[in-house]
């Protein structure tokens, strides 16, 4: 922990992530949590690998962040996070590139609707394989490099869908495999919290991403909230701060929680 938390007075919050090294999966799409995230991460001073299973939208995400905070500060790489070898070889990559790694975003994620009697085991492989499995399997490759600094911080991303059984969107599938996220995370924070690291989960609800686009426009889906507390839909770098709050040394002592952004859509 930085010693300057000691006296909150003293944080330059300007620097939250000066000298840290995040890496975010499914970051490739331009309107997506995952290249919200980065931005900031960015602006706060960390160096950042975006990964996607999609390697030429990662590069470009990452050339794209690169025009605005200098090439040598955003990576993007290729991995399917379902295969442990594609996560190994890119969190080998990463180290080879910065040398450390301090924050890892699981956010890859893939989302499909279907009535609980349609779902067949092909569809519920495909979206537990990298919400679920892709999380775990992220989260093993880094863990090495984050014990052996002694510290770190793992944010993974589940969904409000998990905490309400849908009415975002997705099927029964894809609510068990967020709701498996959030006890992944609990999991993982009290076997890591000795070895320094913390992890800790984000709940989306309604986003205005790439990954929510179904045809509806974003005045339609700011229509849904139109009863909630806050009453539209959220926005990626919403989710974004988030993140930035439980990477950084503001949440020292927050581990095996989940963070709600959802307007009040749901709460607990």
């Amino acid at each position: 922990m930085d010693a300057s938390l000691l006296n909150p007075a003293r944080v330059d919050t300007g620097a939250l992530l000066e000298g840290r090294v995040a890496v975010i999966s499914g970051a490739g799409r331009p309107r997506g949590i995952g290249k919200a995230t980065a931005r900031l991460f960015l602006e706060y001073g960390a160096r950042v690998a975006l990964l996607d299973v999609d390697a030429g939208e990662a590069r470009s995400a990452a050339a794209d962040l690169g025009e605005t905070f200098g090439a040598g500060r955003a990576l993007g790489l290729g991995c399917n996070v379902a295969d442990a070898a594609s996560c190994a070889a890119a969190i080998e990559a990463v180290l080879a590139w910065a040398g450390t790694l301090d924050i890892l975003v699981n956010n890859a994620g893939v989302t499909q609707k279907r009535q609980l009697a349609e779902v067949t085991m092909q569809d519920y492989d495909t979206v537990t394989d990298v919400v679920l499995r892709g999380t775990l399997l992220l989260s093993q490759a880094a863990l090495p490099a984050m014990r052996a600094r002694r510290g770190g911080s793992i944010v993974n991303i589940s969904s409000l869908s998990a905490q309400q059984g849908g009415g975002i969107f997705g099927g029964a599938h894809y609510c068990a495999a967020k709701a498996g996220v959030l006890g992944l995370t609990r999991a993982m924070a009290r076997e890591l919290g000795s070895d320094g690291i913390r992890v800790n989960a984000v709940a989306p609800g309604l986003i205005l991403t790439d990954f929510s686009r179904s045809g509806r426009s974003d005045e339609d889906k700011h229509a849904s909230g139109r009863d909630w507390p806050l009453p539209r839909a959220g926005h990626a770098a919403e989710i974004a701060g988030a993140c930035l709050f439980l990477a950084s040394d503001l949440s020292s002592y927050v581990t095996g929680t989940t963070i709600d952004v959802n307007g009040g859509a749901h709460m607990r």
